[in-house]
């Protein structure tokens, strides 16, 4: 439950603000800036929540905006916190950018959103496409509807009734994070993937959907045989239209989808990852003001396989200049707004490796050891003085992608529809189903890391999508990684 909502621009000056309860006055929000410097002072990690002579604030920071709730009472943090960012997702889809020159410009479709979006204090309707049905960006011109649309008041409030469609389309994407802590040799001492579903669903009618997943606990409930690898999945978190009674009696995904594009669900699962692509960085000082980087990338994949449109970004001192770059593949640049050298092979092949060498001038380099030392043994060694900053070392940023690759074992095993007896079947079409993985952090130690992606995509018939599933004869994968080598 929130009191007030307030739109602050970076300065803390008010932009925008509704007052839904009337309990709190409207001046509070001046102490906001002087609180959120003085935790900033404090520590370097501030809360999104703290109080004041009883009164709660709870904030997020989107691009130039500080969108912040007050509130006297003891209300759910978390509830307020996802509120907020459902505003920042439903003004998104209005106004295509959130910022303070599209609040000014915008302000009375956004009076009248908040007024739909909370009443009294409570979270109502965020669903952007419900919301788009009845405001719009000139709203201030339409008329008094007698009666708000059926979605408002439906069972099925996500969606509305009559969607017609000339041509039905599922798009379906799996996307996960992979979290990992290497250790000073290379070993992988802890890593667990948080993944999403995303779906586009352009479909007619009311349809029920049905999405199999190869997962270990529905196997285990069913007594069915497994066929191949089966995951474990913990932590799973649901759009709300899933039908979580059916989830937790045999683990079938059940749903009728909103329309557009939505996420229907979230889960966490273990799995072990090794680096794909070695990078071994030695970092030399010399005498005056010189500094030399040599580099070593190895593929550790198999040679059947190929990594296309690599990068590797080499942190450097912010005020390194004069680079100079030798290489027998790809082409190697100077950033100087990233403190960076980027190196690009457009293909690595796999199980090969391939050198680099880099010199800039350092004006504040004094002596011979000062940035001495270097990287051995990829992840375990250490980088010198390669990206040293005052806030210390930053890490080796690698993107790579990798056709018909995967590390994940999740699988789309099927994805059915059922249309209502009172609707005529449509005709299914599946463009692509896409598998995506996301590895956001390598890192030794307290090192912050990255991201690996990857692509599955295949067009299946809808004879196979309906009735067989996903055969494996039809995806084919292609996986863009991103994650960064720890400077220790």
């Amino acid at each position: 439950m929130a009191s007030a909502i307030f739109f602050l621009d970076l300065k803390g000056k008010t932009l925008l603000a509704r007052n839904y309860r009337g309990d709190i006055p409207m001046s509070a929000v001046e102490k906001f800036p002087i609180l959120l410097s003085e935790a900033e002072e404090e520590s370097s990690a501030v809360p999104p929540c703290f109080s004041d002579e009883g009164i709660n604030y709870l904030y997020i920071r989107h691009s130039n905006l500080y969108l912040l709730a007050l509130t006297k009472r003891n209300t759910n943090a978390a509830e307020i916190l996802l509120f907020l960012h459902k505003i920042v997702e439903v003004f998104t889809e209005y106004f295509k950018e959130l910022e303070e020159e599209s609040i000014r410009d915008n302000f009375v479709v956004i009076y009248e959103l908040l007024d739909e979006m909370m009443d009294f204090g409570y979270p109502q309707t965020t669903e952007s496409k419900i919301l788009q049905e009845y405001i719009t960006q000139e709203s201030h011109k339409l008329e008094i509807q007698a009666r708000p649309p059926i979605a408002v008041t439906n069972a099925v409030s996500w969606r509305s009734e009559g969607i017609r469609y000339r041509k039905n389309e599922v798009f379906l994407d799996v996307v996960e994070s992979l979290n990992l802590l290497v250790s000073a040799n290379g070993n992988v001492l802890r890593s667990e993937i948080l993944g999403a579903i995303k779906m586009k669903c352009y479909l007619s009618g009311m349809p029920e959907l049905r999405l199999g997943l190869n997962d270990k606990a529905m196997f285990e409930t069913t007594g069915r045989a497994t066929r191949g690898k089966a995951v474990e999945m913990e932590d799973v978190k649901f759009h709300q239209c899933v039908r979580l009674s059916r989830f937790e009696n045999d683990r079938t995904i059940s749903f009728i989808p909103p329309d557009g594009e939505f996420e229907l669900m979230s889960y966490r699962l273990n799995t072990q990852v090794k680096p794909l692509i070695w990078v071994e960085c030695l970092v030399e000082s010399h005498s005056g003001s010189r500094i030399e980087y040599m580099l070593k990338a190895k593929a550790q994949f198999k040679r059947r396989s190929t990594a296309n449109n690599v990068e590797i970004l080499v942190p450097v001192p912010e005020d390194a200049d004069s680079p100079r770059f030798r290489t027998n593949i790809g082409s190697v640049h100077y950033a100087p707004e990233k403190s960076a050298i980027i190196w690009k092979i457009k293909q690595f092949g796999g199980g090969k490796e391939f050198l680099m060498r880099a010199e800039l001038g350092l004006p504040s380099v004094k002596g011979d050891d000062e940035h001495g030392g270097g990287m051995t043994g990829g992840f375990g060694g250490s980088m010198g003085g390669a990206g040293q900053t005052g806030k210390g070392k930053r890490p080796i940023n690698v993107k790579f992608e990798i056709p018909y690759f995967t590390t994940s074992g999740i699988q789309v095993r099927y994805l059915k529809i059922i249309e209502p007896k009172s609707t005529p079947p449509t005709c299914l079409t599946l463009h692509s189903i896409s598998l995506q993985h996301v590895l956001p952090q390598l890192c030794s130690k307290q090192t912050p890391a990255s991201a690996i992606r990857l692509f599955l995509v295949g067009e299946p018939t809808f004879k196979d999508l309906y009735t067989n599933g996903l055969s494996s004869a039809h995806p084919t994968i292609f996986p863009v990684f991103r994650y960064h080598f720890p400077a220790l």
